[in-house]
């Protein structure tokens, strides 16, 4: 687990995020077919993606490298950062916490 939203309803959180998105509610965040999603602008796009992951009481993201390889520690905070700063800015009624671990965890693949 990178990123962990606490939630008694992960699929309604997640598809919030992806409508958001989609309205443009959202402009720095878009997702590809395989649903995973990078932040979108000029300065981090495709650095790296997030793959959420529905549990019981939660949403989580791990975070993948692109494929070209490599992730740095900036690039590795600024995803987790600005992740959670989306998820309070627009869903807060959604979650009750959000976490990052600071370290490669889980899923993750870099």
């Amino acid at each position: 687990m990178s990123v962990t939203f606490m939630t008694s309803n992960p699929k309604a959180l997640l598809a919030k995020f992806k409508k958001a998105i989609d309205e443009k509610d959202v402009a720095t965040w878009s997702y590809d077919g395989d649903g995973d999603f990078t932040h979108d602008t000029d300065q981090w796009r495709s650095k790296a993606w997030m793959r959420p992951e529905l549990l019981s009481d939660r949403l989580n993201f791990s975070i993948l490298a692109p494929k070209d390889g490599g992730m740095t520690k900036t690039v590795y905070g600024i995803y987790h950062g600005r992740l959670i700063e989306c998820f309070l800015s627009h869903f807060d009624d959604a979650f009750v916490s959000g976490a990052a671990t600071a370290k490669v965890s889980g899923k993750d693949s870099i």
